[in-house]
């Protein structure tokens, strides 16, 4: 159990480290296109598009990382008082009745989202803007399995920490 726990773990930390990244693109990249805008008054529909196209990967491709790494908001008046084994209880709980149903329906909706815009060809309804929609689209499914995965981990752990004699 703990094996699948920490292969889990280690997929979520490689693809949050590795899109982490793509916050300091997104940086670089508003700040040309503020500074193209202010200076020459010049505006891309393709940078915009860019800038929340890199943020929703950000977002969606690091939710499980930082589920991982417990940085998730959570309201903790009675959580920080309980005890191990308490927790892994509400963390059992909440994530095989929240979070896993949640994913499930995020992955299935969210291929269905990104197969269209396969299929239709989807792209940019502006002016100038970006192609193949569909590439950033698919960032939706994968971020749900990946969130879900890590919910299948904490599930695992909390297992442990229940079971376990201490």
């Amino acid at each position: 159990m703990i094996r699948i726990s920490e292969w889990i773990d280690g997929v979520n930390e490689y693809v949050g480290k590795s899109v982490s990244w793509l916050s300091l693109l997104l940086v670089v990249i508003i700040i040309i296109d503020v500074a193209l805008r202010y200076t020459f008054h010049m505006t891309s529909s393709a940078s915009f598009e860019l800038e929340w196209h890199l943020f929703a990967a950000l977002f969606l491709l690091s939710a499980g990382w930082t589920l991982h790494q417990d940085k998730h908001v959570r309201v903790d008046v009675f959580y920080q008082r309980f005890s191990d084994r308490q927790k892994a209880v509400v963390n059992f709980i909440g994530c095989l009745f929240l979070l896993i149903p949640l994913c499930v329906i995020g992955i299935g909706e969210g291929y269905q989202f990104a197969k269209n815009a396969y299929l239709m060809g989807e792209t940019s309804p502006d002016p100038g803007g970006l192609p193949a929609r569909f590439i950033i689209k698919s960032t939706i499914p994968v971020g749900f399995l990946l969130l879900g995965l890590q919910g299948v981990s904490i599930i695992l752990k909390s297992l442990k920490t229940i079971l376990s004699h201490d």
